[in-house]
């Protein structure tokens, strides 16, 4: 590599547009969204149900099933390749030999009537032949976490509880050597004791593994601990991203902001928690001008027929909002 020269990106999605349905019925779910991830980088991607946060990752693999999706525009590019040209041969390469996923509420992402031994021995055979062994299962299963993993092996997800079960996908993720592993909601209806344990989990496979995370979340506590960067999406876009530490301590979107002030604290007394008023407008239904000014603290009238682009605010910094900064929060203190 020439010196100074910037290594190229593992993941690159530029202006990324995804619609269901067809003609005049047709919606956009994701609306030009760009975002990049360098190797062995932790990238969380934040935003309530509904935001396109999900659907922007299976996109990276092209996991959505076409109808009713239809990409409609931009690209994806993961080490250097152009996704949404390739042919399913190539793409199926992609898939778990690039991209692995781990999805949400692994009891109904688990093959009821498969013991788990088995389900990783599927990922192992169609990726690595050669490592479709036995002794390879017991070894992931161990690397997980899971004690008396040749007893494990044998067993069925109903006979594992829900954060073993989440282990379990873990493991079939990791058979396949992923360079990214996209984790969705890994922490989803587990209790907060084996929440902690997961995300340790991560952390300690991501050191020793050297592997790209994209957490995929609506929890802040999980962002804070595991993201090097964050991504916050809304109706379909991406309106902030930054260094995770430096969004996090002074967010500049007003979303942002209001997704911060409502988590409870630990060892605060409020009378009301803060919350953000109305929900996430459908896909379809989508408001003129900033796409957040009917939930906004801050919205001014030229918010409703105005389009803010993404933009850098700060060294490190987009925001798609022109009034960044303002409405309270630390950011307001001037640039990074």
């Amino acid at each position: 590599m020439v010196a100074g020269a910037r290594a190229m990106p593992l993941v690159e999605i530029s202006e990324l547009q995804v619609e269901f349905g067809r003609g005049i019925e047709a919606v956009r779910v994701v609306d030009g969204v760009s975002l990049s991830m360098a190797a062995g980088e932790t990238l969380g991607l934040v935003g309530e149900s509904g935001s396109g946060k999900t659907v922007t990752a299976l996109s990276l693999a092209r996991l959505l099933p076409v109808p009713p999706a239809r990409y409609a525009g931009g690209a994806i590019r993961v080490e250097g390749r152009e996704v949404l040209s390739m042919s399913p041969r190539e793409v199926r390469r992609i898939r778990g030999g690039v991209v692995s996923y781990v999805f949400q509420e692994p009891g109904t992402s688990l093959n009821p009537v498969l013991r788990v031994g088995d389900q990783i021995r599927e990922s192992l055979r169609l990726h690595h032949p050669e490592a479709d062994t036995e002794a390879e299962v017991i070894r992931l299963l161990a690397q997980v976490g899971i004690a008396a993993p040749a007893h494990r092996a044998r067993e069925y997800p109903h006979q594992m509880s829900g954060g073993m079960q989440q282990r379990v996908m873990i493991a079939m993720a990791l058979a396949s050597r992923p360079r990214l592993l996209v984790a969705d909601e890994p922490t989803t209806a587990l209790d907060v004791t084996i929440q902690a344990q997961i995300i340790d989990l991560l952390r300690d496979l991501k050191g020793r593994l050297g592997m790209a995370i994209l957490l995929i979340t609506h929890n802040l506590g999980l962002v804070g601990d595991l993201a090097d960067r964050v991504a916050v999406m809304y109706a379909g876009q991406v309106v902030e991203e930054g260094p995770a530490a430096d969004l996090l301590r002074r967010p500049g979107h007003p979303y942002t902001r209001a997704l911060i002030q409502s988590v409870p604290v630990l060892g605060e007394t409020r009378a009301r928690l803060p919350s953000i008023p109305g929900t996430v407008p459908q896909p379809g239904a989508f408001p003129s001008g900033c796409r957040f000014h009917p939930r906004c603290a801050i919205a001014r009238p030229e918010c409703r027929g105005r389009v803010p682009e993404l933009v850098a605010a700060w060294p490190g910094r987009r925001v798609r909002c022109p009034y960044a900064g303002t409405g309270g929060g630390e950011v307001c203190s001037g640039s990074a």
